[in-house]
């Protein structure tokens, strides 16, 4: 019974190893284009699921070995560890995605958004299209998650504000693909930090009454829901743009 109660510590750090390797394979995968999103994505749920497994049975494992002071304790806190920080960032993203709606085109103006032209060409045959025609209800589903999604007003002129915006971009480390200051429009693409997921946008600054009003459009080439990551990118680049233009954020 002793030697069972070893192999669960050791049985656990192991399967902490092979989740770490199948979640490292699925981002590697994906960031060099060797196997399709979907496949790197179910990579990463099923490390995920085998770090989970490895945390469970690790757990098991030290309490069954504190209990009959066998050797094997730390290696089953080493499981633990690893099993907790393999399956902990991707159960994180689960669960934000779950308390969103599964879109991926998100803009500032719902009935009148920024249009792409340059980022087209470079978007890919196989890329989300960009007529924001599904789901049918897109618009009030973003109205429902994301009210805090508007134009931003900036009470400056087109010229001011646009070299802002375009700054402020850069600052971002987007890549520029293309910027007008005679209509006002910026596109760019975003590049995630882990998957290398790429994203465009859209910034479109036109003259108001009240001065420049600054609209953001960004868009996930592939996937249906971006687990909330378009939102939270308009939000900080409009922050920091407001930072830029002077005002408090």
């Amino acid at each position: 019974m002793s030697e069972r109660k070893s192999r669960l510590a050791a049985g656990g750090l192991w399967l902490g190893v092979v989740g770490l390797a199948v979640l490292v394979l699925g981002i590697a995968g994906q960031r060099f284009g060797v196997v399709d999103f979907r496949i790197a994505l179910l990579a990463l749920a099923a490390g995920a699921a085998i770090g989970a497994l490895a945390a469970l049975v690790s757990a098991v494992g030290l309490l069954l070995t504190l209990f009959t002071a066998r050797r094997g304790a730390r290696t089953a806190i080493a499981g633990l560890v690893l099993g907790v920080l393999v399956a902990a960032p991707i159960a994180q993203a689960m669960i934000a995605g779950s308390q969103v709606p599964r879109i991926h085109d998100i803009s500032t103006d719902l009935d009148n958004p920024p249009s792409f032209e340059a980022v087209v060409e470079v978007r890919g045959d196989n890329a989300n299209p960009l007529d924001r025609a599904t789901p049918a209800d897109l618009a009030e589903l973003q109205r429902q998650a994301y009210p805090d999604i508007a134009t931003l007003m900036t009470g400056k002129n087109t010229d001011e504000a646009f070299d802002a915006a375009l700054e402020t971009a850069r600052e971002m480390e987007w890549e520029i693909v293309a910027s007008d200051p005679q209509t006002g429009l910026i596109e760019a693409t975003a590049t995630t930090a882990v998957m290398n997921f790429k994203d465009d946008v859209a910034i479109r600054v036109t003259e108001t009454d009240a001065g420049a009003a600054v609209d953001v459009r960004s868009v996930s080439r592939v996937g249906q829901s971006d687990l909330g990551a378009n939102a939270n990118r308009i939000r900080s680049y409009l922050h920091a743009l407001r930072v830029k233009l002077g005002g408090e954020g």
